[in-house]
């Protein structure tokens, strides 16, 4: 099954901008030859994509899919076997965060999160693995984040699809190996794509006055919160070069991380430090501990 990364075709969502784009053009640079299915929803960046990895030296085709619609999930994976026969790795890339507390947001946004971060990975998944397993093997990368291993105030909800995400990744690795499909997972830290703002966006559509609501303390500095996170980020070319590493190693590891500092932040806030003790830092950062304040000021009395 171990075919050259040149011979191989690779599936990747989320492939019209940041990692995914940039993971797209270092394959075709790096491996001309190599066929690509992209994915994602926008259908003129995705073509331009397309357009330069084929100048690069790929076979490419591109297919708009919206993650969170089942049947556009099956037509991708339908798509990709009509076009190049075979299916040698799966990135799961796409996926979004919803931000703000998690008791202002709606039902709808909430469902969006996990069809998008977790359904329709699964989905994609499932349709692969009897292609893979009648080859003789594959690989499939979930990109998840360090978010879901360690849960941040206001990113409830991203971090919860990503902790499922690790969790179906652990489970996926056990049950896949007996077919020579190998599952990894990519963390990534803060990255210097759109995440930031199109968090931004949906942390405004789910709250419409950040200022009326008892977290507003918070939510009212998030974006110099952002500017700060992007001080650390890793480029989208940086974290690609790290799942290239996960597509080509020989023995791949179950995780990757691509943030600085990342192994030493996840030892201390996982194992060393106490749990009150890492609450109590997060809640710094995230401004929780001035929306305690506000509220011991402003509470009703008893």
């Amino acid at each position: 099954m171990n075919r050259p990364m040149n011979q191989q075709v690779v599936l990747i969502t989320g492939a019209s901008g940041g990692i995914g784009a940039a993971l797209s053009q270092l394959l075709a640079t790096r491996y001309p030859g190599i066929r690509l299915m992209l994915a994602a929803r926008s259908p003129d960046k995705l073509a331009a994509v397309a357009e330069t990895c084929r100048t690069a030296g790929a076979e490419v085709c591109w297919l708009p899919t919206d993650l969170g619609q089942t049947e556009q999930v099956q037509a991708l994976a339908q798509k990709t076997i009509d076009q190049f026969g075979r299916i040698d790795a799966l990135v799961n890339n796409a996926g979004y965060g919803q931000m703000g507390a998690i008791e202002l947001i709606p039902t709808e946004l909430v469902r969006q999160q996990f069809e998008v971060n977790l359904l329709g990975v699964i989905s994609l998944i499932q349709a692969v693995i009897p292609v893979m397993r009648q080859q003789g093997g594959g690989r499939i990368i979930n990109v998840s984040s360090i978010g879901g291993r360690v849960a941040f105030p206001l990113g409830g909800l991203y971090s919860s699809s990503k902790f499922a995400l690790e969790g179906l990744s652990d489970a996926l690795r056990m049950e896949l190996e007996p077919f020579n499909i190998r599952v990894s997972v990519i963390e990534p830290g803060p990255v210097k794509t759109d995440f930031f703002e199109r968090a931004s966006q949906q942390m405004q559509q789910a709250v419409d006055d950040p200022a009326q609501t008892p977290y507003s303390a918070a939510l009212s500095e998030m974006d110099g919160l952002n500017q700060r996170l992007m001080q650390m980020a890793w480029s989208s070319e940086q974290v690609a070069e790290v799942m290239v590493k996960a597509l080509s190693d020989r023995r791949p590891k179950p995780r990757y991380l691509a943030a600085t500092g990342g192994k030493v932040m996840l030892w201390l806030m996982t194992q060393l430090l106490p749990t009150r003790a890492v609450d109590a830092f997060w809640q710094r950062f995230y401004g929780i501990d001035r929306v305690k304040q506000d509220w011991q000021k402003h509470r009703p009395e008893r």
